[in-house]
């Protein structure tokens, strides 16, 4: 009532209220266009990716999905915070507006126009530019109609609103516009976590990644044990050492009863198991240049203590879902035994 009372109040006075509600609904409307577009464009290269600027891999990173779940978000958020301001922007509008406030419905709504506009623009020229280096694809195309429906949307109803058009095809021009929107954004809403998967198949893809990264420290310090005393341990509980600080990991359900398993398979021969949620993620993926995935090295099997990129594994951690076990066998030549001798040092 009193929101009702200040709108209509002084014809020369400016009203907060609406102000902020315009502030909102510029903001609001922004950052969802611009989030729909991110997820549109995240979701497709996940979906569709283009093996020009991908390499073939196996693993998970955390990385993979950052740009989708950052857009999903902010989408999920924003947009339902848009439609709820857009509708108490529009029934201010029906109100009896000072001079000032339309002014500020005028230069919102011309603003909206032009940074619309220009968002558009700027998603065109970065598209072009993937046109001419040869991105004649069909996520090209896809990018392409959800900018310029996106544009569509944007531009169709404001520019009716700066027309006082108040229906459209008989229907109420702000319930028609929200109606379309909303079922636009929910369908690339749940065709985004049907390429992610659900929060649960996420986590498991999290579980079995930490499970890689505790099975590559344990063979790492298997290897560092037989370099120390020329023979591998009996049991896996012969590498804690608490003079180093090391402590073996532990699987991140052992309260349900799963463990890490190593068995001694020869004088050179190990093998390192575990219990797997999910089958290791592999195919194309592209790589970034921030944080994203990068093209791996391929390395000889048990090199290295750590993923050739954070949060992933390669190939010689290839498993399915359940118990996999993972062979290694030490190659002397490349991991050769410790001087255990000090060496005099010439002065």
């Amino acid at each position: 009532m009193e929101t009702q009372q200040n709108l209509a109040g002084d014809k020369s006075k400016m009203s907060v209220s609406f102000f902020f509600l315009s502030m909102g609904l510029f903001t609001t409307l922004i950052v969802s266009v611009v989030a729909f577009l991110n997820l549109v464009f995240e979701t497709l290269d996940k979906r569709l990716p283009d093996v020009l600027n991908s390499t073939y891999q196996y693993g998970y990173s955390t990385y993979d999905y950052e740009g989708i779940r950052t857009a999903l978000a902010t989408l999920i958020i924003f947009f339902p915070t848009f439609l709820i301001v857009s509708y108490f922007w529009n029934k201010a509008l029906k109100l009896d507006l000072s001079k000032i406030d339309e002014m500020i419905k005028k230069w919102l709504m011309y603003t909206i126009l032009f940074f619309s506009g220009s968002v558009v623009a700027i998603d065109l020229v970065a598209l072009v530019q993937y046109f001419v280096s040869g991105e004649i694809t069909t996520r090209f195309v896809l990018k392409v109609a959800a900018v310029l429906v996106a544009a569509l949307y944007v531009c169709v109803y404001f520019t009716l609103k700066l027309k006082h058009k108040e229906t459209v095809y008989g229907f109420n021009l702000n319930l028609w516009m929200a109606i379309k929107s909303g079922v636009l954004v929910l369908f690339v809403v749940v065709w985004s976590f049907m390429v992610i998967g659900s929060p649960w198949h996420q986590r498991s893809l999290r579980l079995d990644d930490r499970r890689v990264q505790d099975l590559q420290t344990i063979q790492y310090q298997v290897i560092n044990y037989w370099q120390t005393k020329e023979k591998l341990p009996e049991k896996i509980t012969d590498l804690s050492n608490p003079l180093s600080g090391f402590s073996l990991p532990v699987d991140p359900e052992f309260e349900k009863g799963k463990t890490y398993e190593y068995n001694v398979k020869s004088d050179m021969s190990f093998e390192l198991c575990a219990d797997f949620k999910l089958p290791i993620p592999k195919g194309w993926r592209e790589y970034k240049g921030y944080g994203g995935v990068m093209p791996m090295v391929e390395r000889e099997l048990a090199v290295s203590s750590y993923p050739a990129y954070p949060g992933g594994a390669n190939e010689s951690w290839d498993h399915q879902a359940g118990r996999t076990c993972f062979e290694r066998t030490i190659d002397k030549d490349m991991y050769p035994p410790f001087d255990k001798e000090p060496q005099e040092i010439d002065m």
